[in-house]
């Protein structure tokens, strides 16, 4: 994609899982606030609200492929996007085992291998590779969940997707610590339990009430160095 000198000199978020739920919730929001947005989808045959998004804003929407399991594509993204940089790189991505339920003690092998490479691996793969395209300044964030806590875990319950945020929380301390120094910020946030195909229809907050809150954290995060474990009003979450 080929931005105009108007949309070059925006700033711009590489947005990680921005196809529907509250991916595609945050890229609405940082388009509404004057940033570009490269985002990625799953596949490249189907049409997603980020499709959307790129009819309504243009060149200010820029769409890749990306399915963040599959190594060969973190590889390829990231040859894609060779000597681009970038005022945010946000990773939101996202599932649960198929019964979360289930106790730890019950779960099939492979659907807890599954749940951490996605919830856990995979994320962080994305974050090594393209943290070189975020600016010295800049901010490096993934979406990690309340129910990530282990202090604040005191009725058990999605045992497996809890262990695999608090996992991602962990990963991402030990990068922060392998940055120590460094002027980017970074952070972990947790947007509250919204309404989305993951977070079920009983969920507390609508997608309007939890994102835009969200992403103005973001920004408030912006130039201040070191990692946060934020929720989407600001507040930190115990670790």
């Amino acid at each position: 994609m080929r931005l105009s000198n108007t949309s070059q000199s925006r700033p711009a978020i590489l947005l990680i899982g921005a196809s529907r739920g509250l991916g595609h919730a945050m890229a609405a929001e940082f388009l509404k606030k004057g940033w570009n947005v490269i985002g990625t989808v799953r596949g490249g045959g189907t049409r997603t609200l980020l499709h959307d998004l790129a009819d309504e804003y243009g060149d200010r929407v820029g769409i890749e492929i990306l399915d963040i399991c599959e190594p060969a594509q973190i590889t390829a993204l990231h040859e894609r996007l060779s000597g681009r940089m970038f005022d945010m790189l946000f990773v939101n991505a996202g599932t649960t085992n198929p019964d979360p339920t289930q106790t730890i003690g019950e779960v099939s092998t492979d659907d807890f291998i599954q749940l951490m490479i996605t919830n856990s691996l995979s994320p962080m793969r994305v974050i090594e590779s393209l943290e070189a395209n975020v600016s010295p300044t800049g901010l490096i964030g993934a979406m990690s969940s309340g129910q990530g806590s282990i202090a604040n875990n005191e009725t058990g319950d999605r045992e497996v997707y809890r262990g695999s945020k608090a996992a991602l929380n962990m990963f991402m301390r030990s990068f922060a610590a392998r940055q120590a120094g460094t002027s980017r910020a970074m952070v972990l946030m947790a947007p509250g339990w919204v309404r989305t195909a993951l977070g079920g229809p009983e969920g507390r907050l609508s997608i309007e009430e939890s994102v835009p809150r969200l992403v103005d954290v973001l920004l408030t995060k912006q130039g201040k160095p070191g990692l946060d474990y934020l929720d989407y009003l600001g507040r930190t979450v115990p670790w």
